[in-house]
């Protein structure tokens, strides 16, 4: 059973940093497309950063420069550090894969399509 597990979210000041974490089970996740994207409630979900298969990395316009994803295949985890954070940042953030079945409302980013995501951790930046 494919299980993803954020971790890492909380208050930060404008400008600031965070590392958001990711512990995967239940499948192999070099195997599949794996990452991030995130949700203010009411709005659309917006797909951040991804590694691909073949270890590709993509991210959104939004987002690149100051977030960067990771993959440590020994603790099969995911990362997102983030970094020059803005109040446009506070949002919900998740792990995603695309490792399960189709489903209508993927989400995504570069090549992936998202399939399957956690619960998520949420991020507030203040103003």
């Amino acid at each position: 059973q494919v299980q993803l597990v954020e971790s890492g979210g909380r208050f930060v000041q404008r400008g600031g940093s965070l590392r958001l974490s990711c512990a995967t089970s239940g499948f192999t996740p070099h195997l599949y497309n794996n990452g991030w994207f995130r949700q203010v409630p009411g709005k659309e979900r917006e797909g951040l950063a991804c590694i691909d298969e073949k270890g590709r990395i993509y991210y959104d316009d939004s987002v690149k420069g100051r977030f960067t994803i990771s993959y440590d295949s020994g603790a099969r985890a995911y990362y997102l550090q983030m970094n020059g954070l803005n109040p446009e940042d506070t949002a919900d953030y998740y792990c995603a894969t695309d490792s399960t079945a189709w489903r209508p409302d993927t989400v995504k980013i570069g090549v992936c399509s998202f399939t399957f995501w956690g619960r998520g951790t949420h991020v507030t930046v203040s103003s």
